[in-house]
């Protein structure tokens, strides 16, 4: 018998987001809504067989505070965080992977993570398989902009605002370069 899908709400310095898991394993986070409401709603709409759970288990507990830390400004890695990424086709799954590596406070070009993978070519695909991420910010997608210094998408809500609140929080640059926020043009500056 396969495992139950859970989730819990948490508080975060950008406001409440939601974690989905099964067993041991994270299989989805959600960014802030507009209201608790609307999160619930699409906590609903994303995991209509999760039930809520008040005490999640201590590996999800620990995964909540490892979010709640990195979103507070703190440094880190989330390699230790387990996700279940295990329904994804092949290329979506080597691109989050690829987003993982990516230290907080720095950002790639959706070209560089392609070149990373051995496909040139896969600029745009790259940014669709970010689009999709269950798990955003273990999965860090909004580490990865378009080329020329340009914002690329961000699917969580809030969009590009959301993407870089959370850039400016981990004090994103780009490798070898100054402060990220110093050299956007003055339209997309959070």
């Amino acid at each position: 018998m396969a495992e139950a899908l859970a989730f819990a709400l948490f508080d975060t310095a950008i406001g409440r987001c939601a974690i989905g898991w099964r067993g041991a394993r994270i299989v989805g986070l959600r960014l802030p809504e507009s209201s608790e409401g609307r999160l619930r709603s699409v906590v609903a709409e994303q995991w209509p067989s999760a039930e809520e759970e008040a005490e999640p288990p201590p590996v999800v507990a620990e995964a909540i505070a490892l979010v709640r830390r990195l979103l507070a400004g703190e440094k880190l890695l989330l390699h230790e965080i387990d996700v279940d990424l295990s329904r994804a086709p092949a290329f979506e799954r080597s691109v989050w992977e690829a987003a993982r590596r990516i230290p907080p406070g720095e950002v790639r070009t959706y070209g560089e993570i392609a070149r990373e993978l051995g496909q040139p070519g896969a600029a745009r695909a790259v940014g669709v398989a970010l689009g999709r991420n269950p798990v955003p910010i273990i999965v860090p997608c909004h580490r990865v902009l378009a080329g020329g210094g340009k914002s690329g998408g961000f699917s969580a809500p809030g969009g590009v605002a959301t993407k870089f609140r959370i850039l400016e929080i981990e004090g994103a640059q780009r490798a070898g370069e100054g402060g990220l926020f110093d050299t956007l043009p003055l339209a997309v500056k959070p």
